[in-house]
C-alpha cells in the first residue's frame, strides 16, 4: 500500500460513489467549499495492487480552538475484501498524517470516522492511540430516510401527525418551489437570519452559505426549496446531492401555526427519491451529553418522517504535541456554552 495526493475528480468520486457515505463532507465537492473559503486541504488515496482503494479529504485547521488535521466523515473505504482491512487502511493514513502533522507544527490529529459505531471499531482507533474528541465538528448522529419505498409507503411509514401536517399544508395552499437563481441565497439568508435570532444558535456566515451552494450547483448536486403561503417565504432549506444521498444541510423558518416545513422536507425526499439517491439524510440529532439539550424539538421533527439513527464513531483525536491540551480545555467551554 502507499499513499498518494489524488488530483482526478473522476477517480476521486468512483470510490465515494462506491462507497455508500450517507455524507457529504468527503465529496470533491466539499473540498471545493473548503479551498474557496481560503482552508488548505490534502486529498489523500490509498493505493494497493494499483487500484485507488480508499479516500480521505484532509483539512489543514489553523484557528482559535488550535493548529491541528481534520478528516471529516472518513476515510471512505471503496470495498471491504481483497484482503483489504480497516485496520490497515486507518494504520497508513495515520503514518502519514502524523510525519504531516510533525513536519509542519500541528499538535494533533482529528479524525471524526465515516465508520459505523461499533465496538470493533472503536478498539481499532484505541488500539491506535486515539481519544474521544471534548466535542465534535460535524454532526455524529443522523437521522437517515431509506428510499427503496414509493411515495405511498414512504408516507405510511411517517409519524401520523407528520403525515397530518404535510396534507394539512398542501390544505392550506402552501407551495414548495425549488431554485438555483444567484437570488435564492440571498432570499435564503433572510430567513436564515430570523431563525438565528429566535433559536440563538451561532450561523454560518452568508459566504459559506454562497461557497457551499455554489461548489455543489456546479456538478448539479445543489437545491434551494422554499416554502411559501399567499406569497410569503415561511421555511427554506438548502439540499445537497450525491450519489448515495439527499442531505438538508442548512435549514431556516418563520415561526407560524402553518405547517410549511413538513411540506418542504416532503418535496426535498421527493427530489432526492427521484434522482436516484438510495437515502434521504436530515442530518444531525440530539446525542445527550454530546450535542445542545435545546434539540429535542428538532430531533422530534426530523424522527417524524420514518427512518432510523445512523450512528458514526464519536470523533477522535490523536495527540502530537502538549499543546493539544490547551485545545482540549478551550473545547471544554465551548461544550458547555453550547448548553451540552
Amino acid at each position: 500500500m502507499n499513499i498518494r495526493e489524488i488530483t482526478s475528480k473522476k477517480d476521486w468520486d468512483s470510490v465515494f460513489n462506491e462507497s455508500g457515505s450517507v455524507s457529504f463532507l468527503q465529496t470533491w465537492e466539499w473540498g471545493e467549499v473548503k479551498k474557496q473559503m481560503g482552508q488548505e486541504i490534502l486529498r489523500l488515496g490509498l493505493i494497493k495492487n494499483n487500484r485507488l482503494q480508499a479516500i480521505a479529504l484532509v483539512e489543514k485547521m489553523n484557528s482559535k480552538r488550535g493548529k491541528f488535521l481534520f478528516v471529516p466523515h472518513g476515510p471512505i473505504i471503496r470495498i471491504k475484501d481483497e484482503g483489504l482491512k480497516i485496520k490497515d487502511i486507518i494504520k497508513e493514513a495515520l503514518n502519514y498524517l502524523i510525519q504531516l502533522a510533525k513536519k509542519e507544527g500541528f499538535s494533533f490529529i482529528r479524525v471524526a470516522p465515516g465508520l459505523e459505531n461499533t465496538e470493533k471499531n472503536k478498539k481499532i482507533f484505541k488500539d491506535f492511540g486515539f481519544k474521544d474528541a471534548p466535542i465534535y465538528i460535524h454532526s455524529e448522529n443522523f437521522w437517515v430516510l431509506p428510499l427503496e419505498k414509493n411515495e405511498d409507503e414512504l408516507l405510511a411509514g411517517m409519524r401520523k401527525t407528520t403525515r397530518y401536517l404535510i396534507r394539512k399544508a398542501v390544505r392550506d395552499g402552501v407551495t414548495i418551489e425549488q431554485r438555483t437563481d444567484a437570488k435564492a441565497v440571498d432570499d435564503f439568508c433572510e430567513i436564515y437570519q430570523e431563525t438565528v435570532k429566535r433559536e440563538h444558535f451561532s450561523p454560518y456566515s452568508k459566504e459559506y452559505i454562497q461557497k457551499e451552494f455554489e461548489a455543489f450547483h456546479k456538478t448539479g448536486n445543489a437545491l434551494f426549496l422554499f416554502g411559501k403561503h399567499e406569497g410569503n417565504i415561511l421555511a427554506a432549506a438548502l439540499v445537497l446531492f450525491t450519489k448515495n444521498a439527499g442531505c438538508y444541510h442548512q435549514g431556516a423558518s418563520i415561526h407560524t401555526k402553518i405547517p410549511v416545513p413538513y411540506l418542504l422536507q416532503w418535496e426535498a425526499i421527493r427530489e432526492a427519491k427521484k434522482r436516484g439517491c438510495r437515502f434521504y439524510n436530515f442530518w444531525g440529532i440530539l446525542i445527550k451529553g454530546r450535542t445542545p439539550r435545546d434539540w429535542d424539538g428538532l430531533t422530534t421533527f426530523k424522527t417524524g418522517f420514518g427512518g432510523y439513527e445512523h450512528q458514526y464513531l464519536p470523533t477522535q483525536d490523536y495527540v502530537i504535541s502538549p499543546q493539544y491540551y490547551l485545545t482540549y480545555v478551550y473545547e471544554k467551554f465551548l461544550q458547555w456554552k453550547r448548553g451540552v
